[in-house]
């Protein structure tokens, strides 16, 4: 539920930017790093966005970067989750946001994300953004905040695998999703790829785009590429 608030929150203010509304109401957009934010930057600790439709298996590609990178991994809807699990002021918060319907802000998201990022700073390779940005105004108020994306890595697979990949998990799971009908992936898909290839745009340099129809280990080669390529860079080793 939590999840489904933040991609509310990032279709209403879509809506709101495209009707010259800006922000949401009370949603102010971070313009300048935190203090914690300039840590980050100065650490030189390497930042990958990791994007994809469902069902493209960046699951699995993040759980490879992990293991072979000591990399730590952060998905957006884990952090809600968890936070609401924790009992904290803010997570009492959040669930009361939840309970009500009411939007979580980008500005949230971004704070949890720091504080995620930051206490892991001392014991970590690299940070993996999982599933995020998921709209346009979103990478620019991360860079802004907390500090630029080295490489954005893209999973691309057609929509029929996609669907036929996660209608394939539903057969199989015990536990089965509202959403994990036909019609229902098509329209998430549709609304995902329409959002991505704004995004994508912003970051021509950055962008790797990977051919996600292949077998997870030949997905890996190129991943693997990718990454040494810059830790390289950055003169960290791999």
């Amino acid at each position: 539920m939590l999840f489904m608030c933040h991609q509310m929150a990032m279709e209403h203010e879509s809506k709101q930017k495209a009707a010259g509304g800006g922000t949401s109401p009370g949603t102010s957009a971070a313009q300048t790093p935190t203090a914690a934010g300039e840590i980050i930057r100065d650490s030189n600790v390497p930042i990958i966005w990791v994007l994809g439709g469902p069902g493209c298996g960046k699951g699995t590609q993040c759980e490879k970067i992990v293991a072979k990178y000591n990399f730590s991994h952060f998905s957006t809807g884990d952090l809600l989750r968890d936070e609401v699990a924790s009992g904290s002021d803010q997570g009492k918060e959040l669930q009361e946001m939840m309970k009500k319907g009411l939007l979580v802000s980008n500005e949230t998201v971004l704070k949890l994300l720091e504080a995620a990022m930051t206490k892991a700073l001392g014991g970590t390779v690299g940070y993996l953004i999982d599933g995020y940005p998921r709209e346009p105004a979103q990478g620019p108020e991360f860079e802004k905040f907390i500090a630029p994306v080295d490489i954005v890595l893209y999973f691309e697979c057609s929509n029929e695998t996609l669907v036929a990949r996660i209608m394939k998990r539903a057969s199989e799971s015990a536990t089965v999703r509202a959403d994990d009908n036909e019609e229902t992936l098509k329209t998430r898909i549709a609304t995902f790829r329409e959002n991505t290839e704004k995004i994508l745009v912003q970051y021509p340099t950055q962008l790797r785009r990977i051919n996600a129809e292949r077998a997870p280990e030949e997905i890996f080669a190129e991943v693997e590429k990718s990454i040494d390529e810059l830790l390289a860079k950055k003169g960290k080793k791999a």
